[in-house]
């Protein structure tokens, strides 16, 4: 009976434990691409099979799947597809992370009925796990003969080994660049990395501007002719009803003229009743009954006028509100002009925010956005509203400033007191803050390069 030279067993053995430690040395040299290659083709060194798979997370690996004996799998192909499946199938099971053998009874029937077709008979699952159970990635080897204890053994250690390179490579590459930026230098890029995310967070685009409480749709008082401001019977922001009387035009002048062409009047009567007596007996004098008739209307219709003159400059309120205009003693014995407004008359409960943006500062608000007003009398008590109208062209403002107007709507419940000043604050959309802060310099960019 012959027995096996135990001397040569123990040289195998030592001569595979040597193949052993020479594989995981170059597996902690190698790159990724060449790990990659090394794990399902350099294994058959230490263990004989015929097809090997590594499976790898996609979202740290270019290629999830490695097949042996080729240089690129083919991801869309059959069997590609159909291992990706008995890797999720065989991952999802109980043993997942502990090296068993895998046999078509194990999985699902659909898997099960082409396992004969894509993978030898007895294969050998060989988790990649590191610390605390993750999963790195997962080795399947087929082939023909059953596999032994002792095999699985080494692929045991080769397992650890192949994990730790796998993983190595990944945080490498996640902090290559970091690495590769001088230490003194390090300061300075966390300082620019901090500068560049503060640079592109949103910021609402905001201008302030010099606003006012004003009447929505007041009535204007004007004068209705040339003349001197009198006297004014109301004093600012007293309430009025309508046909109140507000202001007195200077009325000497135009009560002279009245009193002379009702004198002119009487005088044309006079004269033509004259005349008609002496038409019964003189022709000459019945030949000028018309033109006296039509003397006498020419007096009458110029009384009528000064007559409603004087009426007009006893000016009256056209509704009822209050009066909107400076101190009385600037206006009276002022001249005004046909047309010229001396006051308004504005309802107390419909006001709205007058605000004048220079166009130095005004950028694109659309109707809607959100007004924020800080009056100069409670500057910590904000006002809210929402802006509804936005002029087309830029006017002079009373300081000489081209300005554009807006004004915003107040909330529902809010009635401050008109003319009551303060600032303004427009809320536009969201940009990137450096965009925020560079709009000046960029438009006078844009002037000098004639852009």
């Amino acid at each position: 009976m012959n027995h096996p030279n135990p001397g040569h067993a123990l040289n195998h053995q030592l001569l595979r434990l040597g193949a052993l430690l020479q594989l995981e040395q170059r597996a902690r040299a190698a790159s990724r691409s060449e790990l990659e290659f090394l794990i399902v083709n350099e294994t058959a060194g230490i263990v004989g099979y015929q097809q090997g798979a590594l499976w790898q997370n996609p979202a740290t690996a270019s290629e999830p799947l490695v097949l042996s004996g080729v240089a690129e799998a083919d991801e869309g192909g059959p069997y590609c597809l159909w291992l990706t499946r008995v890797f999720a199938a065989i991952a999802r099971s109980d043993k997942a992370r502990e090296s068993h053998l895998i046999n078509a009874a194990d999985l699902p029937d659909t898997l099960a009925r082409e396992w004969p077709e894509w993978f030898p008979a007895h294969a050998m699952w060989c988790p990649l796990t590191w610390r605390d159970g993750v999963l790195v990635g997962s080795l399947l080897l087929g082939r023909i003969d059953p596999w032994n204890d002792g095999e699985r053994q080494l692929l045991d250690a080769l397992a650890g080994t192949y994990a730790q390179s796998l993983l190595l490579h990944q945080r490498v590459r996640e902090a290559g660049f970091w690495r590769r930026v001088p230490v003194r230098r390090r300061p300075l890029a966390i300082a620019a990395v901090l500068l560049l995310v503060i640079a592109v967070l949103p910021v609402r685009e905001s201008v302030l501007a010099p606003a006012e409480i004003a009447p929505i749709d007041p009535a204007p008082v004007r004068a209705p002719f040339d003349g001197v401001v009198g006297a004014l019977q109301v004093t600012p922001n007293q309430p009025v009803r309508a046909g109140q009387a507000l202001v007195s035009l200077e009325r000497t002048q135009l009560q002279t003229r009245y009193a002379v062409t009702q004198k002119a009047l009487d005088m044309a009567r006079e004269d033509y009743s004259d005349t008609s007596q002496q038409a019964m007996s003189d022709d000459k004098a019945k030949a000028r009954l018309a033109m006296l008739v039509s003397k006498v209307d020419q007096e009458q219709a110029e009384l009528a006028y000064d007559k409603d003159m004087l009426d007009r400059s006893q000016i009256t309120a056209p509704s009822d509100g209050i009066a909107v205009f400076d101190d009385s003693s600037e206006w009276i014995g002022k001249p005004v002009a046909l047309g010229e407004r001396i006051m308004m008359i504005a309802s107390p409960a419909r006001t709205q925010l007058q605000i004048e943006v220079p166009e130095a500062s005004v950028v694109s608000f659309e109707p809607g956005s959100e007004v924020v007003f800080f009056s100069n009398l409670a500057p910590n008590e904000p006002l809210h509203g929402k802006l509804v109208f936005a002029s087309y062209a830029s006017t002079a403002t009373a300081e000489g400033v081209m300005s554009y107007a807006f004004r915003a709507r107040l909330d529902a419940g809010v009635t401050p007191r008109l003319g009551l000043k303060g600032t303004a604050k427009i809320y536009g959309p969201r940009r990137a803050l450096a965009l925020w802060l560079l709009r000046r310099p960029m438009a006078v960019v844009r002037e000098w390069l004639s852009i």
